[in-house]
């Protein structure tokens, strides 16, 4: 089958990296590649693969980063671009691979392109980007950015408006010129042949906007809705194949494509098995399952049938088609154990092994967050002045304003969904900080850093990171966890999520157990033989039992051999 063609990026785990918040290897409270460079051996005593590195490109900041002003220079707070050669070597001489986050989508407004654009309406570089003049002393339509207020930005220079889908500092760059899409590929090439091992694609699916850009429809913001109009536009595809052609097919190179708004059928296009635009793609549906009226701002908890419907349908439905991603956390989602599993004293752990579990032994590629393998949690946010994140900061200033939701439960809803909850830094030790920097952080470090930190867990053969340590062990030597087909068991359980895997004469069980009760199961007859295997617990176990009680929070592997 074409999808079970062996690969080494189906076989690896990914762990992402946000630098501001790794490591600090010089006391500006600001995380840098000399700290990525010194933690490279804790990540190979994890056993991971490839990084995935947030953007280290120069940058003014708007958005962390991901407004890039250089895309062939390194941002000055994360260092030079010979501490960057020597990160990567040293991750290479450890048998680690890097994957760069491409931003293509749009660019800062301080990138040279740009200043250029605006200068005149005949400049050379004015259609790099998307200009359109006004309507009746308005904007050219209704579109609303993501981080709120209108995606055009007025420019009196010209008289024109210029596309942000994100912050007015991040211009959407129009791939419609060819010139433009030379200009990446170049810059993509110039990175491959530095040696790097992937790109990770930031809103790629948004590249390709209908040509009339009419307006959306308006939603509770005032603003009307681009995505129909520019997710999964009508050239991405081909744009897509034609990077493949310049760029990823001369290289041995990990892909994949952040999809927001991506269906099944769509994902089939872009991470298809003929292998003409990406490995993979990241989608967002699991996601968004808290989602709601207000978008993601509020107190929904995913219902675990939803998730096992959404979660099951990209497993069965990519099958043998094309190659998934598997992820809880990455740096815009708050953190998992918080959100799906119970961040208590008594559960933390316990939870954080079982989502683990449930989700690194699907089919696809995981990826871990850093943090993620510790049971890092939520921040305990105690004014909106704590926040950074810029769509944190908009959200809450717009919605309290235009009084759509009162200050006290936004400050609530935000708390509990910012991107600030996976960017505070990482917990190294129960020294000052957590031993990410002996100067002062960018964003506070969770004060329970003193009893959730990577030098106790590594200490500790019970902890959440010898858990994950084992868990992707276990993917290197069971070819089925990688390549085995998916079936849902118990569909319609709020509480349980059980599958199986299948390849060849072996079967596995999944069982996890999503509730803080112990809860009553009866074990599949063809897995109460003799002949059973636990591959890991995260409760002691001895054995598999027809009739078994499961304890909170509990995660079970077995293995039968056919």
């Amino acid at each position: 089958m074409e999808s079970n063609k062996k690969t080494w990026w189906k076989e690896s785990v990914v762990y992402q990296i946000y630098p501001r918040s790794f490591c600090d290897s010089d006391g500006d409270g600001i995380g840098d590649l000399n700290g990525i460079t010194e933690k490279l051996e804790y990540l190979k005593e994890l056993g991971i693969d490839v990084i995935w590195l947030s953007p280290v490109y120069q940058s003014p900041n708007d958005d962390n980063g991901y407004d890039i002003s250089d895309y062939q220079a390194i941002m000055k707070e994360f260092g030079t671009m010979e501490d960057y050669d020597c990160m990567l070597q040293k991750a290479h001489d450890l048998g680690i691979k890097i994957m760069m986050d491409l931003v293509v989508n749009h660019t800062s407004d301080e990138h040279a392109w740009f200043v250029e654009s605006r200068k005149s309406k005949d400049n050379p570089y004015r259609d790099y980007y998307i200009w359109r003049e006004g309507k009746e002393g308005k904007e050219p339509n209704n579109w609303g950015s993501c981080f709120g207020g209108s995606a055009w930005k007025y420019d009196e220079k010209t008289d024109m408006y210029f596309l942000h889908l994100f912050s007015q500092k991040q211009p959407d760059l129009n791939w419609d010129n060819p010139k433009v899409r030379q200009e990446v590929f170049d810059m993509m090439n110039w990175w491959c042949e530095k040696g790097i091992d992937g790109f990770r694609m930031d809103v790629i699916s948004l590249i390709s906007k209908v040509a009339e850009l009419p307006d959306g429809e308006v939603g509770k913001s005032g603003y009307g809705d681009y995505s129909p109009y520019a997710a999964n536009g009508p050239h991405v595809h081909e744009y897509l194949q034609e990077m493949n052609e310049k760029v990823l097919s001369k290289y041995d190179l990990i892909t994949v494509g952040e999809c927001s708004g991506v269906t099944v059928e769509e994902a089939k296009k872009y991470a298809s098995s003929a292998g003409k635009e990406l490995n993979m793609v990241f989608q967002f549906e699991h996601m968004d399952l808290d989602g709601g009226e207000s978008f993601k701002w509020n107190h929904r908890k995913i219902r675990l049938t939803e998730l096992k419907e959404v979660m099951s349908k990209w497993q069965t439905q990519l099958q043998d088609k094309a190659w998934n991603s598997l992820y809880w956390c990455n740096h815009d989602q708050p953190r998992i154990v918080s959100r799906l599993g119970n961040d208590s004293e008594r559960y933390r752990e316990l939870s954080a092994k079982m989502l683990g579990t449930c989700l690194h032994m699907m089919q696809g590629t995981p990826y871990v967050y850093q943090g993620e393998e510790l049971g890092m949690t939520n921040y305990p946010f105690a004014s909106p002045k704590d926040f950074r994140d810029i769509e944190s900061i908009n959200a809450y200033q717009e919605l309290t304003e235009k009084g759509i939701v009162e200050p006290e439960e936004m400050f609530d809803f935000v708390s509990y969904k910012s991107r600030d909850n996976s960017r505070t830094p990482m917990q190294w030790d129960d020294s000052a900080n957590g031993g990410f920097t002996t100067g002062t952080p960018w964003i506070s470090v969770n004060p329970n850093y003193k009893t959730i930190n990577a030098k106790e867990q590594m200490q500790r053969e019970d902890s959440v990171f010898h858990y994950y340590k084992k868990l992707i062990s276990l993917r290197k030597s069971h070819e089925i966890i990688v390549y085995g087909t998916y079936e849902l068991l118990l569909p319609e359980d709020e509480k349980l999520y059980a599958y199986t895997r299948s390849l060849d004469n072996e079967k596995l069980l999944v069982v996890c157990n999503f509730s803080d009760e112990e809860l009553k199961y009866e074990l599949p007859a063809e897995f109460c033989g003799a002949d059973i295997q636990i591959l890991i617990a995260n409760y002691q176990r001895e054995q598999m039992e027809k009739n078994m009680i499961l304890r909170p929070y509990e995660a079970v592997v077995c293995l039968k051999a056919q």
